[in-house]
């Protein structure tokens, strides 16, 4: 379907796009209350899935979508904008492994004469802090011994803590006492207590630990002070922890049987028991200076799951969580949280971008760029702000995506319920003036319609009731008015059925075009098929009022008058009330084509122009007249479908030479009039060839 003469420069653009977002926000508003009010509701869910998404009440429902969802996505994003690091040689993990065990013979509880020993050449080795990831919750026969080494201890010692309140699920009332009374026997040392207590949410632990007032400072912020190293932020730091990931890890290849090397220098604590004195140099050169946590690494016991877990699937020793934190102290990577503010923002935003971009009655293939690009926007956000060291956990990213879909969702359907209803009242209402395919390009694109008006090449059809006038004079005006209805439905049907537009109603003249507000390629046929059924439609007309009521005075035949030029299309008038119509010369040649059919004495009359656009073959010329009101004189074709092709081409013959030899030209006309004496518009072309003006044309009066 081509849209020829449409010079709308792309300045409209812009317009277009504001008319597009008031038609779906007019959609909205005229939606129905109860509509309305749902919309509003999943509007206020979508803005609570965007902020909360985390930490929804129904989460246990919902959990593929929310909280599972958000954790799995924080996971990933985490895992692949970790800094790729070296072994970290400013902390060592003492460790009693599964090996280890097996030599003391003894699992559980960890041997503490091993312990004590350990301590007391670790001692010499002059760590810059010592903690223990152990609890000593249950009495053993080398207490005494593990409290004189503590006590005696030059390096600062953190001592693992807890309580009932906080790791209800590790220890119970008895074993807080004997752990408390144990505590109590340090005091006055370098050995005090602290908090080994860590955030397992969501069953991984991701952030740091919250600050309890009857807990100890954690361990490694214990380790840190102890040996003089400034907290800054870290003192009250309550975000994500940043985990790294080895720097070899993308060396080796996930099929081997070792995939990364650790983070963390680890030894047994088998290696600090029963040592010769004389190592003792060599051991200080190697780990001197370093922190020094002990505790368990052994195989199904105080494994951690963290961040990175789901992505590769290691879980590793809670020791190894308190490396990393100490790690994170020691370089300084408190990591900036997303304020409230910002998170209430984003999620208001995500909501109203979603309901505008549904208002904005696109076709898909204009709005599926725009959606993938929102999307890419909402899932690439999260990502980047992790990789500047913001701490995006809790950061409802899922949320986003949910939300938005949600609001675009209930908007959208809002819309286009409301919309259906509009564009099925429109369709039906335009229907009346103009073809169904016109009709719904035009709700398609209202700008079509806009104010103003623009030139076009148009074919322009203009009918006519021969004496209706005269006998409406003669019937009550209710028999007028039916008759009338009647006729104009009629002749309104072949019109729209030929794919034409109504432009007016002038009394009982029906005014219609083709080529606007749309321009097909067959316009030009349809016009003229359009021209000769409204003449078999007047006829029909003419048959039923006779048949309907005799005494009515009789009605004359149907003049149509047919051309093809230039107009002016478009909506004219103000804001109060617009016409969409035609005007120009065109127009009026067509009213001067349907009036002279009467003195012609035919029916349908079309211009050269419009004949030669049709395309079709039936035409047969009727010479040249000059009509009332134009300069130029006018070559008329009448529509005979069953004349004789023979027949067609002399009178064609005729029309062309009648200026220069117009006795030559009215024998041809005879000569066909001869094989056809009954035709009377035949027989008004002879009178006419024999009364030509010396251009070859006859002049009407």
């Amino acid at each position: 379907m081509a849209d020829s003469g449409d010079s709308r420069g792309s300045g409209t653009t812009s317009a277009r796009r504001g008319n597009l977002l008031t038609r779906g926000w007019r959609s909205i508003r005229e939606a129905g209350t109860l509509q309305l009010a749902g919309t509003f509701v999943m509007l206020l869910l979508a803005l609570t899935i965007a902020r909360f998404s985390w930490t929804l009440p129904f989460t246990d429902v919902a959990t593929p979508l929310t909280n599972a969802a958000e954790r799995a996505f924080y996971d990933l994003r985490n895992y692949y904008a970790a800094d790729l690091v070296e072994q970290d040689d400013r902390i060592l993990m003492v460790v009693y492994n599964d090996q280890t065990l097996i030599n003391a013979q003894k699992r559980s509880p960890l041997d503490r004469g091993m312990l004590a020993e350990a301590l007391r050449n670790l001692d010499e080795l002059e760590p810059k802090a010592i903690g223990i990831d152990i609890l000593f919750d249950q009495p053993q026969a080398e207490d005494d011994e593990l409290i004189e080494t503590l006590r005696n201890m030059k390096t600062p010692v953190a001592v693992g803590y807890a309580n009932v309140a906080t790791n209800e699920d590790d220890i119970v009332y008895e074993q807080q006492v004997f752990l408390d009374e144990f505590m109590s026997r340090l005091e006055g040392s370098n050995a005090r207590p602290a908090s080994i207590r860590l955030d397992n949410s969501f069953g991984a632990t991701r952030v740091w630990p919250s600050i309890e007032p009857d807990l100890p400072p954690l361990l490694g912020r214990a380790m840190l002070r102890d040996a003089g190293v400034d907290l800054g932020r870290f003192e009250t730091y309550r975000g994500a922890i940043e985990y790294r990931r080895s720097k070899f890890e993308q060396q080796a290849g996930l099929d081997e049987a070792e995939v990364s090397e650790d983070l963390f220098e680890s030894a047994a604590i088998d290696l600090f028991v029963d040592l010769d004195p004389s190592i003792l140099p060599f051991l200080k050169e190697q780990y001197g200076g370093r922190y020094v946590l002990i505790g368990g690494d052994i195989v199904d016991y105080d494994r951690v799951e963290t961040t990175f877990s789901s992505i590769d699937g290691n879980v590793p020793p809670g020791l190894a969580v308190h490396a990393e934190i100490i790690a994170q102290m020691l370089d300084g990577k408190a990591m900036n949280p997303v304020p409230n503010w910002a998170k209430w923002a984003i999620a208001v935003l995500v909501v109203a971008i979603a309901a505008l971009v549904a208002l904005l009655e696109w076709p898909t293939r204009k709005r599926a760029p725009l959606l993938a690009l929102i999307f890419a926007i909402l899932i690439g956000i999260p990502p980047l702000l992790e990789v500047r060291d913001v701490d995006t956990y809790g950061l409802p990213a899922v949320g986003w995506l949910l939300g938005w879909v949600l609001a675009f969702t209930a908007v959208t359907t809002t819309a286009r319920a409301a919309g259906a209803k509009q564009r099925s009242f429109a369709q039906g209402a335009l229907g009346k003036y103009i073809p169904r395919d016109i009709a719904q390009a035009i709700i398609d694109r209202p700008e079509l319609l806009s104010l103003g008006g623009e030139k076009r090449a148009i074919y322009v059809l203009f009918s006519d009731l021969e004496g209706f006038t005269k006998m409406s004079h003669a019937i009550p005006p209710e028999m007028v008015a039916k008759l009338l209805n009647r006729y104009l439905e009629m002749l309104s049907k072949v019109v729209l059925d030929h794919g034409g537009v109504i432009d007016k109603f002038v009394g009982d003249a029906v005014v219609a075009f083709w080529g606007a507000p749309i321009a097909r390629a067959d316009d030009a046929e349809r016009a003229a098929r359009a021209g000769y059924a409204i003449w078999q439609a007047g006829e029909e007309f003419r048959r039923e009022v006779a048949e309907m009521d005799p005494s009515l005075p009789p009605i004359g035949k149907t003049r149509v008058g047919l051309h093809y030029g230039e107009a002016v299309i478009g909506n004219f008038g103000g804001d109060t009330r617009i016409q969409y119509t035609a005007l120009g010369d065109s127009m009026n040649t067509a009213a001067r084509l349907e009036a002279a059919n009467k003195p012609l004495q035919s029916s349908v009359m079309a211009s050269r122009e419009f004949a030669e656009q049709s395309g079709l073959d039936w035409w047969r010329a009727m010479g040249r007249v000059q009509l009332r009101g134009r300069a130029k004189p006018v070559d008329i074709y009448e529509p005979a479908p069953d004349f004789p092709p023979e027949d067609r081409a002399r009178l064609e013959e005729a029309s062309r030479i009648a200026a220069e030899d117009a006795a030559q030209a009215a024998a041809l006309v005879a000569d066909v009039l001869a094989r056809h004496s009954d035709d009377t518009a035949l027989q008004n072309l002879q009178h006419r060839m024999k009364n030509l003006d010396e251009g070859g044309a006859y002049v009407l009066g």
